[in-house]
C-alpha cells in the first residue's frame, strides 16, 4: 500500500514525472516549517504568499526500516536509494521547484528553481536530523540558489511546489553510467539567481547529468493572499 505522502503526489499528477520515477521509495523524511506560519508542510498543504517569504527550516531525517533482527540502531540506517549516485562523499542536495510556473494552466517557465541547497552532509539517524534553512551553518550545507519566496497570482490556481532532496552532492557516474565524474556542485551548475535566470530549469536534465539519485520529496500548494477558492 502507497504512504499517504506517495498518494498525494499520484492524484496531484507528479508522481510519476521526469523527476519522481514511478517506482520512487523515499529513504528520508522531510519536516518543512516556515516562519511566518504554524502549519507544517505536509502532501500538499495549502499556504499562502504572506506565509512564505521567509525561507523555510528543512529538517532531514531517516525513514526508519524494520529488520530482519529487530535492531533499532540498525533500523534507522537509510537503505540505498534506487539510481542513487555512488559519490565520493555522503552529500545530499536539496531543490525547491515549481512545476506550475507562471499558471497551472500554462506552465511555460516550468520548472522554476527557488531554492538550491548542496553538500548537505547525510543524517545516519533519526536521533540527529539535519537541518537546513538557507544560513549555511556548520552541517547545514551550501547554497548556490537562494530562497525565492514564491508569488502566485491571486487570479492563479494553486501551484505545486516540491521539495526534494537528492543523493550524492554532484557529478558521480549513477545507474545509467553518465554523469561528469566527481565534482562539487556549483552555482553555475544551476544558472543564476536573477528572477528570470531561474525559470524553465530542465531539472529531469540536471538530474542526469550529474548522476542524482533521489531519495525524499515533500511538497505544498501556493496561493496568492486573495485566491479565492476550494482548499
Amino acid at each position: 500500500m502507497a504512504s499517504p505522502l506517495l498518494e498525494s503526489l499520484q492524484k496531484a499528477n507528479l508522481l510519476p514525472s521526469s523527476i519522481l520515477p514511478a517506482t520512487f521509495t523515499p529513504t528520508y523524511h522531510l519536516t518543512i516549517h516556515f516562519p511566518d506560519t504554524p502549519k507544517s508542510i505536509s502532501n500538499g498543504t495549502l499556504v499562502r504568499v504572506s506565509e512564505v517569504k521567509s525561507t523555510p527550516t528543512v529538517t532531514i531525517s531517516p525513514v526508519s526500516t524494520t529488520t530482519a533482527n529487530n535492531n533499532p540502531s540498525e533500523a534507522q540506517q537509510p537503505p540505498p536509494a534506487s539510481g542513487a549516485a555512488t559519490a565520493t562523499s555522503d552529500g545530499l542536495t536539496l531543490l525547491l521547484l515549481d512545476p506550475d510556473a507562471p499558471t497551472p494552466d500554462d506552465p511555460k517557465f516550468a520548472y522554476w528553481r527557488h531554492w538550491v541547497v548542496t553538500d548537505i552532509p547525510a543524517p545516519t539517524s533519526s536521533s540527529s536530523p539535519v537541518v537546513v534553512n538557507g544560513t549555511d551553518a556548520a552541517g547545514g550545507g551550501r547554497t548556490i540558489t537562494p530562497y525565492l519566496a514564491p508569488g502566485p497570482k491571486d487570479e492563479s490556481g494553486p501551484h505545486r511546489y516540491l521539495f526534494l532532496v537528492f543523493a550524492g552532492t554532484a557529478g558521480t557516474a549513477g545507474a545509467g553510467g553518465g554523469g561528469e565524474g566527481v565534482k562539487r556542485l556549483e552555482k553555475a551548475d544551476v544558472g543564476g539567481d536573477e528572477f528570470v535566470e531561474r525559470r524553465s530549469f530542465g531539472a529531469g536534465e540536471f538530474v542526469r547529468r550529474f548522476g542524482l539519485g533521489l531519495v525524499g520529496v515533500q511538497w505544498m500548494r501556493g496561493v496568492g493572499d486573495g485566491w479565492v477558492g476550494e482548499e
